[in-house]
């Protein structure tokens, strides 16, 4: 194999040379035939043994520098970088560099023999040459796009060009024939650093390629895995805090869902720190439902493999939890509906009460769809069984927000679901739902009589107003809280 490759190289190369630049090759004169080697077969035109036989070990060498002089050869012709912009432009030029990258790719794949040092270098710098790139700035369009929908694919035109240069990539990093030890000096921290930075392509096809790599490279060079963990968490910092754009969010995911899976038990407290201050915070931006999916996915690992870690996961989310987005509120219930589900009892109850806060808020919500998705926790038999268990802690915190459904909603599918809640808990304690029932009517009377007081001191603040700005009169059952004895009234100094 490696005959065939310096023999087709030897040949190419004195073709082009003779056509004066790489653009030659049409109408040019037939080149030379190329040097013979030193080996016996190849010596001569006729094929005769040579007069002065070299040595074996002299004879291996001489193959071994022709094939890394080949070999870097060929790669440093493929480290030439064209537009391709305009498609017209250096055609010919474009198609013989793509042909002699496939080659590439056809000898790594099938080479029996490990790739030195200086080939090894020769193809890091072919990669950056060709991959390594800033791309143009991003136009953000004025109008506002759904959280869940992504922008139009942009399908890069050099793209028929670099596949073939990920395709060598990834046959490079997964060879057996790469030593991990000698291409770590050249796959170091700043190659991966610009690797990572061109998971912001608009390309899909890139980022899915990168995607596979940057998983390859995490396996093999295993001195290069807090670095990938540190630089994918900047890259998630950036995201949240300053740039709220990045379109490789959802692959890099997809990696460290793998990633963590492969996480030995206990877990560090870096790992730790890596789900609190870098995937939690990624629920934060407006278009979490791009990558929600693969977000969930992590945080379900990491709670599979430490279960007290559930605490830590409810938080950020109630942290972080939307307001004034429904869209995203669904989201975060159906999210937390697949981590309550690997919760046990003493986790659920170091967290039910804000939990359950949050959920009657939610049960309130004018937007229906949020409030039947709330009510459709109970349909989780997991679930269920936790809030029976715990249910004089839960119910007197949710039963208002059932009442007021039953009374004020305007959807009649969520009343009919708070129905169907509300005869649960009935059979489940008749007592204690008439006891919520009578708290939430002591409350309601006292609530209105306090609202009846407001109005009352208000219409009598107006009536002083229209009367000429005259001290009002507010009766006896309208009070306010005296100033506290122990706050002095000082005199400010004069400098």
């Amino acid at each position: 194999m490696w005959k065939q490759f310096i023999g087709k190289l030897s040949w190419k190369s004195m073709k082009s040379s003779s056509g004066g630049g790489g653009g030659a090759g049409v109408g040019s004169p037939p080149a030379k035939p190329p040097p013979p080697l030193p080996s016996p077969r190849e010596n001569g035109a006729t094929g005769k043994p040579s007069a002065s036989p070299t040595s074996p070990a002299a004879g291996a060498g001489a193959e071994v520098r022709s094939r890394e002089d080949a070999f870097v050869q060929k790669v440093n012709i493929c480290c030439a970088v064209y537009d391709f912009s305009d498609r017209g432009k250096d055609s010919p030029e474009k198609e013989r560099k793509r042909q002699m990258l496939m080659s590439l790719v056809d000898c790594i794949s099938a080479a029996e023999e490990p790739l030195t040092e200086t080939m090894i270098a020769a193809c890091v710098r072919m990669f950056a040459a060709n991959l390594f790139r800033v791309f143009p700035p991003k136009v953000r369009s004025g109008t506002t796009a759904s959280e869940t929908e992504e922008d139009e694919p942009f399908f890069d035109p050099s793209w028929y060009h670099l596949q073939v240069v990920y395709e060598f990539l990834l046959r490079f990093v997964t060879s057996p024939l790469v030593d991990a030890k000698v291409a770590r000096k050249y796959v170091d921290s700043s190659f991966v650093s610009k690797l990572l930075d061109l998971f912001d392509s608009d390309d899909p096809r890139e980022r899915d390629s990168l995607k596979t790599i940057l998983h390859r490279i995490y396996g093999k060079f295993m001195g290069n895995r807090p670095f990938i963990r540190k630089a994918v968490s900047n890259i998630f910092y950036r995201f949240v805090f300053e740039t709220d754009h990045h379109n490789g969010i959802a692959e890099l995911l997809e990696v460290f869902g793998s990633v963590i899976s492969g996480f030995a038990k206990p877990l560090k407290e870096e790992h730790k720190l890596f789900l609190w201050k870098a995937l939690i915070p990624l629920h934060k931006p407006k278009s979490v439902g791009v990558y929600l999916p693969q977000l969930t996915y992590c945080i379900t690992q990491f709670i599979e493999k430490e279960p007290k870690l559930v605490g830590t996961v409810i938080r950020g989310l109630l942290k972080y939890w939307p307001v004034t987005n429904s869209q995203k509120e669904m989201m975060f219930l159906g999210e937390l509906e697949e981590v309550l589900e690997l919760i046990d009892m003493t986790e659920f109850q170091k967290c039910m009460v804000p939990l359950f806060r949050r959920i009657a808020s939610c049960l309130n919500s004018s937007h229906f769809q949020v409030a039947e998705r709330a009510l459709f926790l109970w349909n989780n038999e997991h679930l269920f069984d936790m809030i029976s268990k715990n249910r004089e802690v839960i119910l007197p915190i949710i039963y208002p927000a059932l009442e007021r459904n039953t009374r004020w909603h305007w959807n009649q599918n969520v009343l009919n679901v708070t129905m169907n809640v509300r005869k649960m808990f009935h059979d489940m304690d008749e007592r204690l739902l008439l006891a919520c029932q009578n708290n939430f009517e002591e409350e309601e009377e006292k609530r209105a009589a306090t609202e009846e007081r407001r109005r009352h001191m208000w219409e009598q603040l107006e009536l002083s107003a229209a009367r000429g700005y005259q001290q009002p009169v507010i009766s006896a059952d309208v009070s306010f809280p005296p100033p506290p004895s122990s706050a002095r009234l000082v005199a400010p100094t004069v400098t």
